[in-house]
């Protein structure tokens, strides 16, 4: 079995196993990363205040890695609060939500409860199993892909 029939199998797995309830998981999911995407712009300066701190970038790539996030959030949060394009929208985050994680981990904080880094661990992990599970039934992708029903054949009277 190649690579792509592989891909495909994963993928109709994903679509004729998903529960309607994780579909409401997956939309929180995107909800929080237009919040945190919202989060970002608003505190841009203190974002590549702190990435400077610890990274010795210059400043055009630390105004393009915090621009990067920010869309990544905004963009991919909401295609994945409405299941337009869940995979790609997983992908994307997937290297950002990776790169917070190795950036919280200096933090002294890191595994008390209720810490960013927890929280941005269940975060990728959700978007790990997205990336996997697809859309469901509550979503825009999903009113899109459904084939129209065939018209009934008129009854003939004898």
């Amino acid at each position: 079995m190649n690579t792509a029939d592989r891909i495909h199998n994963l993928e109709h797995w994903g679509d004729t196993h998903h529960p309607m309830w994780l579909d409401i998981i997956r939309i929180a999911l995107g909800v929080f990363f237009l919040i945190k995407g919202v989060q970002f712009l608003n505190n841009m300066s203190a974002f590549i205040t702190e990435l400077g701190g610890t990274f010795s970038w210059n400043a055009f790539a630390l105004m393009m890695i915090s621009h990067v996030v920010v869309f990544a959030h905004l963009v991919g949060g909401l295609f994945l609060a409405l299941g337009l394009f869940t995979r790609v929208a997983c992908i994307i985050q997937i290297p950002i939500l990776i790169g917070a994680l190795l950036f919280l981990a200096n933090n002294r904080t890191a595994l008390e409860p209720y810490s960013q880094w927890v929280v941005t661990l269940v975060a990728l992990l959700l978007t790990v199993f997205f990336l996997i599970e697809g859309n469901g039934p509550l979503s825009v992708e999903r009113y899109f892909d459904e084939k129209p029903k065939a018209p009934r054949k008129p009854v003939q009277h004898t």
